[in-house]
Protein backbone atom coordinates (compact mmCIF):
# COMPACT_ATOMS: atom_id res chain seq x y z
CA UNK A 1 0.00 0.00 0.00
CA UNK A 2 1.05 3.44 -0.28
CA UNK A 3 0.59 6.50 1.75
CA UNK A 4 -1.77 8.07 -0.54
CA UNK A 5 -4.08 5.04 -0.58
CA UNK A 6 -3.72 5.08 3.45
CA UNK A 7 -4.29 8.64 3.58
CA UNK A 8 -7.64 8.06 2.10
CA UNK A 9 -8.82 5.66 4.10
CA UNK A 10 -7.97 8.44 7.11
CA UNK A 11 -10.36 10.95 5.15
CA UNK A 12 -12.88 8.50 3.86
CA UNK A 13 -12.85 7.59 8.24
CA UNK A 14 -13.54 11.39 8.83
CA UNK A 15 -16.00 11.74 6.31
CA UNK A 16 -18.21 8.50 7.36
CA UNK A 17 -17.67 9.42 11.27
CA UNK A 18 -19.03 12.87 10.90
CA UNK A 19 -21.70 11.90 8.69
CA UNK A 20 -22.69 9.40 11.27
CA UNK A 21 -22.73 6.75 8.43
CA UNK A 22 -21.74 3.17 10.93
CA UNK A 23 -22.04 0.81 8.29
CA UNK A 24 -19.07 2.70 6.33
CA UNK A 25 -17.02 3.81 9.75
CA UNK A 26 -16.73 0.19 10.56
CA UNK A 27 -16.31 -1.32 6.95
CA UNK A 28 -12.60 0.53 7.34
CA UNK A 29 -12.06 -1.60 9.53
CA UNK A 30 -10.56 -5.48 9.48
CA UNK A 31 -13.27 -7.69 11.59
CA UNK A 32 -10.87 -8.40 14.18
CA UNK A 33 -9.53 -4.84 14.53
CA UNK A 34 -9.17 -3.18 17.56
CA UNK A 35 -9.82 0.52 19.21
CA UNK A 36 -8.93 2.14 22.11
CA UNK A 37 -9.99 5.50 23.70
CA UNK A 38 -9.79 7.07 26.86
CA UNK A 39 -13.40 8.11 26.71
CA UNK A 40 -14.26 4.06 26.10
CA UNK A 41 -11.95 3.93 29.72
CA UNK A 42 -14.13 6.13 31.50
CA UNK A 43 -17.03 5.42 30.57
CA UNK A 44 -17.18 1.40 30.42
CA UNK A 45 -14.47 0.81 32.96
CA UNK A 46 -14.57 -2.59 32.43
CA UNK A 47 -13.72 -2.74 28.85
CA UNK A 48 -9.96 -1.05 29.96
CA UNK A 49 -10.69 1.35 26.96
CA UNK A 50 -10.60 -1.67 24.09
CA UNK A 51 -13.07 -2.76 22.12
CA UNK A 52 -12.60 -5.46 19.39
CA UNK A 53 -14.85 -6.35 16.13
CA UNK A 54 -17.16 -4.79 14.05
CA UNK A 55 -19.86 -5.55 16.35
CA UNK A 56 -18.23 -3.90 19.72
CA UNK A 57 -17.50 -0.50 17.13
CA UNK A 58 -20.53 -0.65 15.79
CA UNK A 59 -22.13 -0.41 19.55
CA UNK A 60 -19.49 2.05 20.82
CA UNK A 61 -19.79 4.54 17.92
CA UNK A 62 -23.48 4.34 18.13
CA UNK A 63 -24.07 4.85 21.59
CA UNK A 64 -21.54 8.58 20.78
CA UNK A 65 -24.44 9.15 18.16
CA UNK A 66 -26.93 9.02 21.07
CA UNK A 67 -25.45 10.73 23.44
CA UNK A 68 -23.85 13.48 21.15
CA UNK A 69 -25.83 14.02 18.55
CA UNK A 70 -23.90 17.43 17.30
CA UNK A 71 -20.51 15.61 17.88
CA UNK A 72 -18.61 16.23 15.28
CA UNK A 73 -14.46 16.05 13.67
CA UNK A 74 -12.59 19.09 12.41
CA UNK A 75 -9.89 17.72 10.56
CA UNK A 76 -6.90 19.98 11.42
CA UNK A 77 -4.01 17.58 9.90
CA UNK A 78 -3.11 13.59 8.06
CA UNK A 79 0.19 12.54 8.47
CA UNK A 80 0.51 9.14 6.25
CA UNK A 81 3.14 6.19 5.60
CA UNK A 82 2.47 2.90 4.01
CA UNK A 83 1.05 1.04 6.67
CA UNK A 84 -0.19 3.56 9.65
CA UNK A 85 -1.89 7.26 9.44
CA UNK A 86 -1.99 9.68 12.52
CA UNK A 87 -4.52 12.47 12.54
CA UNK A 88 -5.76 15.69 14.30
CA UNK A 89 -8.54 16.63 14.62
CA UNK A 90 -10.90 19.34 16.81
CA UNK A 91 -13.55 17.20 18.50
CA UNK A 92 -16.68 19.20 18.67
CA UNK A 93 -20.11 19.75 20.69
CA UNK A 94 -22.99 21.68 21.09
CA UNK A 95 -22.26 23.00 24.68
CA UNK A 96 -18.65 21.40 25.45
CA UNK A 97 -15.43 23.16 24.94
CA UNK A 98 -13.38 21.74 22.01
CA UNK A 99 -11.06 19.13 22.51
CA UNK A 100 -7.86 18.57 20.43
CA UNK A 101 -7.45 15.14 19.43
CA UNK A 102 -5.30 12.62 17.72
CA UNK A 103 -5.72 9.54 16.51
CA UNK A 104 -3.81 6.48 15.12
CA UNK A 105 -4.47 4.01 12.48
CA UNK A 106 -2.77 0.90 11.79
CA UNK A 107 -3.62 -0.18 8.06
CA UNK A 108 -3.03 -4.34 7.32
CA UNK A 109 -4.71 -5.28 3.44
CA UNK A 110 -6.71 -1.45 3.05
CA UNK A 111 -8.07 -2.31 6.48
CA UNK A 112 -7.49 -0.43 10.09
CA UNK A 113 -6.19 -3.37 12.05
CA UNK A 114 -5.72 -1.11 15.16
CA UNK A 115 -6.93 2.35 16.28
CA UNK A 116 -5.71 4.39 19.37
CA UNK A 117 -7.09 7.58 20.37
CA UNK A 118 -5.42 10.49 22.67
CA UNK A 119 -7.13 13.11 24.13
CA UNK A 120 -5.16 16.80 24.49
Amino acid sequence: MSADVTRRIALEWIEAFNAQDIDRLVGLYAEDAAHFSPKLKAAHPETNGMVTGHAALREWWQGAYNRLPTLFYKLQTITADTDRVFIEYIREVEGEEAMPVAEAYDITNGKIVFSRVYHG
